[in-house]
């Protein structure tokens, strides 16, 4: 036999030092999971029981994040399958699966014999043959106090089709794993990264599964080259041409000391490259340096794969670490990366200007024909203030307020009609708010987002909110369903017993079982302490008008100690959440 090369005992030395790790984690972690694989196999016990497919025309799904969202290969629908809840004190696991139909506009809740137990983090492709197929791998399970966890490495199949699930039982695959990326590349599903977790340990993977489509078995890649560190939550797609996969980003920690872990986010990028004839592939990693204004570092960030060649990141969050105390920053900005120009860009949103504009050519004709500046520079008689929204480079939300000199009477009434119509446009301009962990995908050029969540202090916001837009316009983001506040439970640990023993006999029947009698009364007395929205108010104006009275409130519930920029973001987006709302 030849000598090994330096690559193949580096790879090894790699492969028994994550083989270690494992085992040490495993062991640790074993009897959490046993406990665990009780209460999973009493799931699907109940599921077993289900013996027909039983589809329902159904409100839009409760709220959640760390599901998979997926188009339909063929049809017009998406699919919407797991995800996980938290009310503060109870972890929800779901198996549910949804179809939406993009052009009525509505959801079927389909169930369907032996699904996947329940569980989130997971990771699903679609692929187009047999009528078309979603497959999914992974993911993880919680008990209901969030404090043990259970890792899958299980793979099904559902047959679009024919509406049935199927457990692919193929020896070899990834070890357990949540936080994964998965992608189809020619006839192959390939599997990176991820981590697993128990109580005391934990593990971040940065290995390379395939499974070919064709004969039903897995296989571990070992390229060659630079290796991604470790990481869970990473951007992932496929290039073009089918020869590789582009990855980005991603999210992993280390332990510092005994008790003390250091959190890393990842914003390098490298490519995963096939080269050969099939059956006798060899793939190598390289790192990339894209070009263009880049993404600020952040986690959590959503994923989707977009037309010509773009993959499409959303939101996200990024932590900052301050005297032991954890701070979320939040985004709700757009990026568009070019895998065949190898360049970065942010999406912006170019709707409102452009129409805006229009309107005021085809009613001002030669005036206005001669440009804003112009405009700026005439006698000021009647000045009105006009509020711009700018999102910074880093995630912030900014209100910019610009007085503009007015001119003659008759320009005066155009300026009122103008900001009549502005109101309208301005309605459903309205964007996601800052989140991390929401649903994407796009269908037919067009960007589907769905749930979510972000953090105000110590308390969680789970989103059920749905959004879509064109990446062919980039005009503006439509809403399909809006925040309900109703959805929006949180149970806090603080609370006295007796209040406890009360929550107790209300306990909600999920996350979609939200309570409504006490709580209902209480959000409308709350609602009537808020500043009123009025008639023909848009959601900017709005904003400037009670900025100081929600920039307040967000600080009362953040603390003396929120930086002002966080108090700012959280008073806007409660501002927005409450005109939505109204």
């Amino acid at each position: 036999m030849g000598k090994k090369t330096k690559h193949e005992k580096k790879v090894k030395g790699a492969e028994k030092t994550a083989a270690k790790m494992e085992k040490k984690v495993s062991k640790r972690s074993k009897r959490e999971e046993e406990d665990l694989e009780a209460l999973i196999a009493e799931f699907q016990s109940l599921d077993a029981k289900k013996t027909q497919v039983v589809e329902t025309s159904c409100p839009p799904p409760s709220p959640r994040l760390s599901a998979s969202l997926s188009a339909h290969p063929e049809r017009e629908e998406l699919i919407l399958f797991g995800g996980e809840f938290f009310n503060g004190k109870k972890t929800y696991l779901y198996n549910d699966l949804f179809f939406y139909n993009i052009k009525k506009n509505s959801w079927i809740k389909s169930e369907i014999p032996n699904p996947p137990p329940p569980r989130c983090s997971h990771q699903a492709v679609v692929v187009p043959q047999g009528g078309g197929q979603l497959w999914v791998f992974g993911g993880e399970f919680a008990s209901p106090n969030g404090e043990q966890f259970y890792h899958y490495k299980d793979l099904w199949v559902l047959h679009l089709a024919t509406h049935t699930w199927e457990n692919i039982k193929a020896p070899g695959g990834p070890s357990g794993r949540s936080g994964h990326r998965m992608a189809l590349s020619k006839r192959q599903l390939l599997v990176f990264g991820g981590f697993h977790e128990s109580t005391r340990d934990f593990i971040y993977y940065n290995d390379i599964y395939s499974f070919s489509l064709d004969t039903f078995s897995w296989s571990r890649l070992c390229p060659s080259g630079s290796t991604p560190a470790p990481r869970s939550a990473c951007q992932m797609t496929s290039v073009p041409d089918g020869s590789g996969l582009i990855i980005y980003g991603g999210y992993s920690k280390v332990r510092v000391k005994k008790d003390v872990e250091k959190g890393t986010i990842h914003s390098d990028m490298f490519l995963l490259r096939r080269e050969g004839k099939d059956g006798q592939e060899k793939w190598s990693w390289s790192r990339v340096n894209p070009s263009g204004n880049k993404p600020p570092p952040r986690s959590g960030f959503s994923l989707a794969v977009g037309p010509v060649g773009r993959a499409v990141l959303f939101g996200g969050v990024s932590d900052e670490e301050e005297e032991e105390m954890l701070e979320g920053d939040f985004f709700n900005d757009l990026y568009l990366f070019d895998m065949v120009k190898n360049r970065w860009f942010p999406g912006q949103l170019r709707g409102n200007k452009t129409e805006k504009k229009k309107r005021r050519r085809g009613k001002k004709g030669e005036l206005e024909g001669e440009g804003a500046e112009e405009e700026e520079e005439g006698t000021p008689q009647g000045p009105s203030e006009v509020i711009k929204e700018i999102v910074t480079e880093d995630g912030t939300v900014m209100t910019i307020k610009e007085v503009i000199p007015g001119a003659q009477e008759e320009e005066e009434e155009v300026e009122e009609e103008e900001e009549e119509e502005d109101g309208l446009l301005s309605a459903p301009l309205v964007e996601p708010c800052p989140r991390s962990s929401a649903m994407a995908t796009v269908r037919q050029g067009k960007l589907f987002l769905y749930g979510g969540m972000f953090e105000v202090g110590n308390r969680q916001f789970t989103l059920n909110d749905f959004y879509s837009l064109d990446l062919h316009k980039m005009d503006r983001w439509e809403v399909l369903v809006e925040m309900d506040p109703k959805t929006q439970e949180w149970l806090e640990e603080s609370e006295s017993e007796d209040d406890d023993d009360e929550e107790e006999e209300e306990e909600p029947k999920g996350a979609e079982g939200a309570e409504e009698s006490d709580e209902e009364s209480e959000d409308e007395e709350d609602d009537k302490e808020h500043p009123v929205v009025q008639d023909g108010e848009t959601v900017t104006d709005y904003q400037a008008r009670t900025e100081q009275y929600w920039i307040g409130l967000a600080r009362s519930n953040m603390g003396a100690d929120a930086k002002d920029k966080k108090v700012a973001k959280v008073a806007w987006t409660m501002a927005k959440v409450f005109y939505e709302d109204q």
